[in-house]
């Protein structure tokens, strides 16, 4: 009862991330995990379902325009979006085509042309009014949220409030922002740096956060002066549609261009030609380490500006001094928590031999416990997975990891239920460089290994392709800087004695290898959304030159 009882604090203390893998947004197909709308009857939505009735209040219907640039539109393909928990249609959206893909670039470029004129800490105040609003609709969008995506209802109405966050966050930046003044060499010369936006972003987002990530993304872009295009995962096409009403009733209410704030729902049409657009002057795309690689392709072909946040193959690593009661209830959180579908999930945790079975008796003890039910009941701790795809990769993991020396403490199943739900799994007796450890499998799959020394722990959580999060538990404050330093984590977030999961809005969130090395949030992730110009002022009336090159 003890470990239920941590494992339940820890999900109520632990900052909901956003990070981030659309898994589904395929350059190669026109992705879609939905069906047309002749295949759904409308008394069949849940929108028309009286216990739904809030829906309304977020201005949705059966059928929604997937096109947002100041008017709302879609003339594209219509899909429908599913509900993860019962498999059962929530409403439909009308598509953007790429004719009105291109109607929409042409109109935020115009729209920048006004909102560039506006002073940084006016479009601040814009952004307080945005996350106002998104206060105001929270739990009804956090809701939304865990309809559509499938996490438990504490958790999306989380991920609102850290785009709330983020706005408030960002309003103080738009007083801060701006470049140094630097000592020239030259008399009677000023040398300065000038920041500036880079004009359109483009924020491709993933399924698994699709409110938090367009937030990190939008309200820092906003305040940097630019304008912002958003294609939100195929399969959370009204979570996008719910979001951008919220804002565009800002932008509007404020007498401002509504394509400030724009939006295209599609698939790999709409994801292409965003990767392709010479006007997009920086694209962030959040998703999978396969499809971030062939995005960052396409955007260094035209020597375009990208943000990546790929993928994470995570590692908890617990020493022989580490405190276990925190050990568990982190371990357990943050391997279960959104039913593994962040990229900050730990998948791999590192056991010393000293502790390793008494830490996977307690893991599994708790696993058992954790109350798995609808996620929009406040008592479910554990929801499903996002698509029945989902379900089919864990079954295929599970039975690699056997064929490759796995043994199953717990888990393994799939629920009987409706839905997407699987049990939570502990898998022990891998090799740390079996490849079913090294891959990156987007479910509540957990790999305990047992090490020997700090050096052999340090190197397996190094020795993987992605470099997300990273974690130990330990107590030697020695051993902790270490693991800080260069010879430590090689990863964007090195935590100690706290999860993976859970990162802060403050700090600059993002990993490095084939993570993709972009940065969000906090800290001076400002930077990506503006160029610099390193500019040189003469005020005197001669011409030095630089170095004390003598041209005369």
């Amino acid at each position: 009862m003890r470990v239920a009882l941590g494992c339940v604090r820890q999900f109520r203390m632990q900052r909901v991330l956003t990070q981030r893998a659309a898994r589904f947004f395929a350059l190669r197909t026109n992705l879609s995990l939905s069906v047309g709308a002749g295949a759904v009857n409308m008394s069949t939505l849940l929108v028309n379902r009286p216990q739904y009735s809030w829906l309304r209040e977020l201005g949705l219907s059966e059928d929604n325009a997937g096109v947002y640039n100041g008017s709302w539109g879609g003339q594209g393909q219509v899909v429908t979006s599913y509900c993860p928990a019962n498999n059962e249609p929530i409403a439909r959206v009308r598509q953007a085509t790429v004719a009105e893909y291109e109607e929409t670039v042409q109109k935020a470029q115009d729209a920048w042309k006004v909102w560039a004129d506006i002073p940084a800490p006016k479009r601040g105040e814009i952004v307080r009014q945005i996350g106002e609003a998104l206060r105001g609709k929270i739990k009804a969008l956090g809701s939304l949220v865990s309809l559509e995506m499938g996490k438990i209802y504490v958790e999306g109405v989380g991920e609102v409030q850290e785009y709330v966050d983020v706005c408030d966050y960002a309003v103080g930046l738009s007083r801060m922002i701006g470049g140094p003044v630097l000592p020239s060499e030259r008399p009677g010369h000023a040398l300065i740096e000038q920041w500036n936006p880079v004009g359109l972003v483009g924020i491709i987002t993933a399924f698994n956060f699709p409110v938090a990530v367009y937030g990190w993304n939008n309200a820092i872009a906003l305040i940097c002066g630019n304008v912002c295009l958003w294609k939100g995962a195929p399969t959370t096409p009204l979570t996008s549609v719910a979001v951008t009403r919220i804002v565009a009733e800002v932008l509007e209410r404020n007498h401002l261009p509504g394509a400030i704030c724009s939006m295209t729902c599609g698939g790999a049409d709409i994801g292409m030609a965003m990767a392709k657009d010479e006007r997009v002057g920086l694209l962030s795309f959040t998703g999978s380490t396969q499809v971030g690689k062939q995005v960052a392709m396409m955007v260094q072909e035209r020597f375009g500006r990208q943000l990546l946040e790929l993928g994470g193959n995570n590692a908890i690593i617990v020493f022989e001094d580490a405190d276990l009661n925190l050990v568990v209830p982190s371990a357990v959180f943050a391997s279960v928590g959104t039913a593994g579908q962040r990229c900050t999930t730990t998948r791999r945790l590192m056991l010393h031999e000293s502790v390793h079975d008494v830490v996977v008796e307690r893991i599994a003890k708790a696993y058992k416990q954790i109350r798995i039910g609808d996620p929009w009941d406040p008592n479910t701790l554990y929801g499903p997975l996002h698509t029945k795809q989902a379900v089919e990769q864990y079954l295929a993991a599970i039975e690699q990891a056997k064929q490759q020396g796995g043994t199953l403490v717990c888990g393994g199943k799939i629920m009987d239920r409706p839905g997407n739900y699987v049990e939570p799994t502990l898998i022990t007796g891998l090799p740390h460089d079996a490849p079913i450890v090294h891959t990156e499998t987007f479910v509540p799959i957990l790999y305990v290994l047992k090490f020997k020394t700090e050096d052999e722990a340090f190197a397996w959580n190094n020795e993987v392709k992605q470099g997300l999060s990273s974690s130990i538990f330990t107590k030697d404050m020695g051993r902790v800087f270490r693991w800080l330093g260069p010879k430590g984590s090689d990863c964007g977030i090195v935590n100690v004695n706290i999860p993976t999961s859970g990162a802060e809005i403050g700090g600059a969130f993002g990993g490095e290898k084939h993570t993709g090395g972009g940065r969000e949030s906090g800290s001076d992730s400002w930077k990506q959304y503006m160029r610099r110009s390193t500019c040189t002022i003469n005020y005197s009336k001669d011409l030095p030159l630089a170095q004390g090159i003598k041209f005369e």
